[in-house]
């Protein structure tokens, strides 16, 4: 979908098929970005109001902001709207990846690098200042029950959103036992 679409109904799942939309959401600022706007559907937000809530400067938000629009993953909520700033919304309330787009190794390989960056990033930052926390177990749950529980935790933590508090990275990886049990 373009950014100059006139159909602004945000669609229920978007499959992404596309390397470059993919890459878009290799970076976790772009991935907060789409979490704001698809907190409330059809919600619509300024890039000056998503570096806002986000605790960050806008000139640095807007490469981001701008990338997800020319993947097509937000678009321009209003066509003319005569506003300095113009507002985005999510394209889509839910994405997921088409599995051929997922056997591309070098896409994934840039979205997994650029993850683990950022959470190099903040252990080398906040390790030992004790405010860098790594989380590991082994559970036998549904797969489907543990990412209900984890999205609860995440809406339940947004719902205690402060401006004035710092912002946290929570990245989160779930996966089989890479090795036998």
């Amino acid at each position: 979908m373009s950014a100059s679409s006139e159909n602004h109904a945000t669609l229920d799942i978007l499959t992404i098929d596309r390397p470059d939309q993919l890459k878009a959401l290799g970076h976790p600022l772009r991935l907060r970005v789409l979490e704001m706007l698809g907190e409330e559907a059809g919600e619509a937000l300024t890039n000056r109001e998503l570096a806002g809530r986000i605790g960050i400067d806008p000139g640095h938000l807007h490469f981001h902001v701008r990338m997800l629009l020319k993947a097509g993953l937000i678009q321009l909520a209003e066509a003319n709207s005569g506003r300095r700033e113009k507002p985005y919304r999510a394209v889509a309330k839910n994405i997921t990846v088409a599995p051929e787009l997922l056997s591309a190794n070098s896409v994934i390989s840039d979205v997994h690098s650029a993850m683990l960056e950022e959470v190099q990033r903040g252990l080398a930052k906040y390790s030992q200042t004790g405010r860098f926390r790594v989380l590991t177990d082994a559970m036998r749950i549904n797969p489907d029950r543990l990412f209900d529980l984890i999205d609860q935790a995440v809406k339940q933590a947004q719902s205690e959103h402060d401006p004035e508090l710092e912002p946290i990275v929570l990245t989160a990886f779930i996966h089989p036992p890479a090795t036998s049990e």
